[in-house]
């Protein structure tokens, strides 16, 4: 049995890998992700065929940053795909005029807090605010839920500070950067294992690498739904983010 808390993202090289490998995995995992990365490699497309042909959930990557028009029209074109979650930076105009152009659609709107694979030294390269990353994580997010996002994407480690804010109430968390036990980090620098996230209060984890690389992708995901219904990922907050998707 699948279970959606589990997003499986599809970041091979195109949609003809990234339909092997939902092949593989079948119904095991209900809900994947498509990055920018496969954009040029058929990922509307494949985006499509898993959701139509095969009844899956798709989490759209796009990350989408830009003056607000242009982002509105990219959502409005977007939302045509009865796709399930899209991804804008969290900036509150970003976030607003992506609501505008989703208006009438089931699309989710999330917005990008801080990526996972940043920490304080990226972030002084970037001529960012000083301050702890997890600070200015929580508050973009806090700022994101203002401007009407349906939810955020935050690394693990923050994930029980964003569940916190009055804010949050009836949002999504959407945490990648999560590794099972053991597994490469990658380039992700704020992780978690799977029961960790949940525990902290994520709706959804996102899983890559631990999966498409994996020898069995299938047994893969297999041990990441057994951690996610172990008794340490147990919080009434699952029951809760059942009913917000």
């Amino acid at each position: 049995m699948s279970d959606d808390r589990l997003i499986v993202a599809l970041d091979v090289p195109d949609a003809l890998a990234g339909l092997k490998l939902a092949e593989q995995i079948g119904d095991a995992v209900s809900f994947y992700k498509i990055g920018l990365g496969m954009l040029t490699g058929g990922g509307l497309a494949l985006a499509n065929e898993l959701k139509q042909e095969h009844g899956k959930r798709i989490f759209l990557d796009m990350k989408l940053f830009d003056i607000g028009a242009t982002v509105e029209n990219a959502v409005r074109g977007l939302a045509q795909f009865d796709l399930d979650f899209l991804t804008v930076h969290g900036d509150p105009y970003v976030v607003r005029a992506a609501k505008e152009g989703a208006a009438g659609k089931d699309l989710k709107i999330l917005a990008v807090t801080i990526l996972t694979s940043l920490d304080r030294n990226d972030l002084d390269g970037a001529l960012l605010k000083p301050g702890a990353v997890s600070n200015m994580v929580v508050e973009r997010a806090a700022n994101a839920f203002a401007a009407g996002a349906d939810g955020v994407i935050a690394s693990p480690q923050e994930a029980a500070a964003i569940r916190a804010l009055p804010e949050a109430a009836g949002r999504l968390i959407v945490t990648p950067g999560v590794r099972p036990a053991g597994a490469d980090l990658g380039d992700q620098k704020r992780v978690a294992t799977p029961a960790n996230a949940v525990a902290d209060g994520a709706d959804h984890i996102v899983v890559g690498r631990p999966v498409w690389q994996a020898e069995n992708p299938k047994q893969a995901v297999q041990d990441i739904l057994c951690e996610l219904n172990s008794p340490q990922a147990q919080t009434p907050n699952r029951q809760a983010s059942a009913t917000k998707v």
